[in-house]
């Protein structure tokens, strides 16, 4: 065999090469703001029967374009643990006090054609498996509306067969893309709006905290002091994050970034 055909297929069998020949994946070092991870959680999570250290494990609805012009698939693996969960349990001293149950978690990091991505995110809103599903399903029965409109978490309007996703004033607040929906975000809430197209999955462009989480409040959701951290907190339940719920990340700027503004 000719030196030059033995390079030929050294170069091809590469991994490196394979890399580049298809759609590439992004920066080691994790993912650049503004970009947004559609999840669905694929395993279910409870304050009162998780441990510290659990997995939490989830996976990307819809497929996610990067301004780099990469793009994360649909269905790439979310992983994270367990941080810390204390069940509610009830005191039954009259005019007790009721201990809060605390449910806390870590995103750690998102797989993408194999590689392992760091993730700095804040939970930008979260449903439950019913919202959710609520979300996926037309508003009316096919006689009624046989385009079969649906209701997105926070209100927007999506007909599958049209491009524009309709506000409830009737205004284009997102589009209906090859891939799933996108949008620009808008500030809501406490939640910041962006200037820049990003993956909404089935939630709202406005969508922000917790939805059909019930006598559960979440007073973290992730932030620059605390990345990827979320806490759901009950005094009268055990927080519990079901199979199926899902949920909004919202990755953080770099801290170089924030410093230069």
């Amino acid at each position: 065999m000719s030196h030059l055909k033995l390079a030929t297929i050294l170069f091809f069998s590469s991994p490196l090469v394979f890399a580049q020949a298809g759609s590439s994946a992004p920066k080691a070092d994790g993912l650049e703001a503004p970009t947004t991870l559609p999840i669905v959680f694929t395993t279910t999570i409870s304050a009162g029967h998780s441990h510290a250290g659990d997995p939490v494990l989830a996976k990307t609805a819809q497929v996610v374009h990067l301004a780099s012009g990469e793009d994360i698939p649909s269905g790439s693996k979310v992983s994270g643990h367990v941080v810390a969960a204390n069940p509610f349990v009830y005191d039954r001293t009259p005019y007790a006090h009721q201990k809060s149950s605390m449910l806390s978690i870590q995103f750690d990091s998102i797989q993408v054609r194999g590689a392992e991505l760091p993730l700095n995110v804040t939970v930008r809103a979260m449903a439950d498996p019913i919202t959710s599903e609520e979300a996926r399903t037309p508003n009316m029965p096919h006689d009624a509306d046989p385009q079969g409109t649906v209701t997105q978490i926070g209100g927007d309007q999506l007909t599958p067969s049209q491009a524009e996703v309709m506000s409830s004033d009737g205004d284009v607040i997102a589009y209906n893309k090859r891939g799933g929906v996108y949008a620009h975000l808008i500030a809501n809430d406490g939640c910041d709006g962006s200037s820049v197209e990003v993956s909404m999955g089935i939630y709202s462009a406005s969508a922000c905290g917790l939805y059909g989480f019930v006598r559960v409040s979440a007073p973290q959701m992730g932030s620059k002091a605390s990345p990827s951290k979320l806490s759901l907190v009950s005094s009268h339940v055990s927080p519990k994050i079901w199979k199926r719920s899902t949920a909004l990340l919202e990755v953080l700027p770099a801290q170089q970034d924030v410093a230069s503004r």
